[in-house]
This record gives C-alpha cells, structure tokens and sequence, in this order.
C-alpha cells in the first residue's frame, strides 16, 4: 500500500487519536506523535519522523488547525490531509488556499482514512519528483552555450572556451554578464555604462574601447553593435 511511514496526528479529542492509532496500526504505519495543539506540533517536528500530518481543524490553543498549517509550511514541505466538521464554502476556500493533499470529513470510516491517505501520499511523491526534474533542469539551464567555441555559466559568471576559463577584466565580466542576461535584446549605452562604471562619469568612447578589447581578445564572440541603440549577444538556439 503507497500510505507514509511516519505520520503525525494533529487533534483534539482523545478517542479520535486512538481510533486513527489503531487505524494506522494495521498497516504498519508508525504514528511519531500525537498532539493537540500548535505549539507541541511545532517543537515536536524539529526532531521526529514525519511523512504526512492529519491535522484537525480545531484543536486547542491560540491557532486552529488552518493557521497552524501555515506556519509549518513556512518551514517545512509536507503533506497535510485535514480532518474537518466544517462544509461551509468558506472553511474549504481556506483549505484550498492551502494547497492541501486532501480532506475528511468527519465522522470517517477507517477505508475513508486509508484510501484518502494514499491517494494523497502517491500524489505527493509525484509532486516531490517533479519537483526533481525542475531542479535539473534549472541546473542545467543556468549554462548557455554560445556558439561551438564559448559557454557562459550564469552560476559563477564565467565565461568558458572548451573546458578553460576565459581570465577577463572586471569590466570585460561585467559587460557580458549583463549582455547574457538580455540575449538577443539590445541594451542600450546608457544601462552598459551605468552597470559597469556605476557612479564614475564617463563616456560612450570608453564602452567602445571595452567592447572593442573583448572583441580583440575573443574574436569568435557573437557581441553585435546595433547602430546608435547599443550592444547585443546574439546567439541562434537552433544550432
């Protein structure tokens, strides 16, 4: 069966923790802890097992079940699957807000339990996995390769020929640095300027000169001068 292997039992009412207790004890699913209010959940989940949290609506203290929710979503990714009394449109527009992996309506039957867990339990593992691939990918878009000769890594600004980092100056690093962060856009002279020099006053001659020792030094660098608009990097995804 696809159910958590530590789950955490956020309610009020004593019979119904033991009644899920047993519940989850026939599926060998362990039950870290059991607690009736925020502050117990909160310090308890710094130090125990937790795959899953069933969390009333009502429990006791300062903070329902809703804005406790919030709070450990702040601070942790797990899934929570609401036990409510409540029906009322507005009770579930706030369970919605929350994303949540399911609710319950009480009173429940063990099957509603089991088979409302592990529906939300596969779909949060689904969520988590996807959550992977995205990561990857991310990763592996934070190099663009230029053309055959250079790759630029967004990670630690560097440019690269081959395997070898390109040693540029401080203002040659700055100027590509904003020229990949617009590819195929042009910036204007103004904004070059201003990230590169910041407060120091200079003119559009000493941009020119920048751009014309980087173009010296690396020939095969597609920097393209749009004519009195300013620079660009141009780079053909197809290839």
């Amino acid at each position: 069966m696809n159910l958590p292997k530590h789950i955490v039992i956020v309610e009020d009412e004593v019979i119904t923790q033991r009644y899920l207790q047993d519940i989850f004890a026939q599926y060998d699913v362990v039950v870290s802890g059991c607690f009736d209010n925020a502050i117990d959940t909160i310090d308890a989940l710094k130090s125990i097992d937790c795959d899953m949290i069933l969390m009333d609506i009502n429990i006791k203290g300062s903070m329902d079940g809703i804005q406790l929710a919030r709070a450990i979503l702040r601070n942790h990714t797990l899934p929570i699957v609401f036990i409510t009394a409540h029906n009322d449109d507005e009770t579930l527009e706030e369970l919605l807000e929350l994303a949540p992996y399911g609710f319950i309506g009480k009173p429940f039957s063990s099957k509603e339990i089991v088979v409302t867990l592990q529906v939300a339990y596969k779909q949060y593992l689904t969520h988590k996995e996807a959550g992977k691939v995205r990561v990857k990918e991310e990763s592996n878009n934070n190099v663009i390769v230029i053309n055959a000769y250079y790759r630029y890594s967004q990670v630690s600004s560097e440019l690269y020929y081959g395997e070898d980092v390109v040693k540029l100056s401080k203002k040659q690093s700055r100027l590509l640095e904003v020229l990949t962060q617009n590819i195929n856009h042009v910036v204007d002279y103004d904004t070059l300027i201003s990230a590169i020099w910041e407060e120091d006053m200079v003119s559009g001659s000493a941009l020119r000169t920048l751009v014309y020792s980087i173009r010296k030094l690396l020939p095969e660098l597609p920097i393209v001068s749009q004519s009195k608009l300013g620079y660009s990097l141009e780079i053909n995804f197809d290839n």
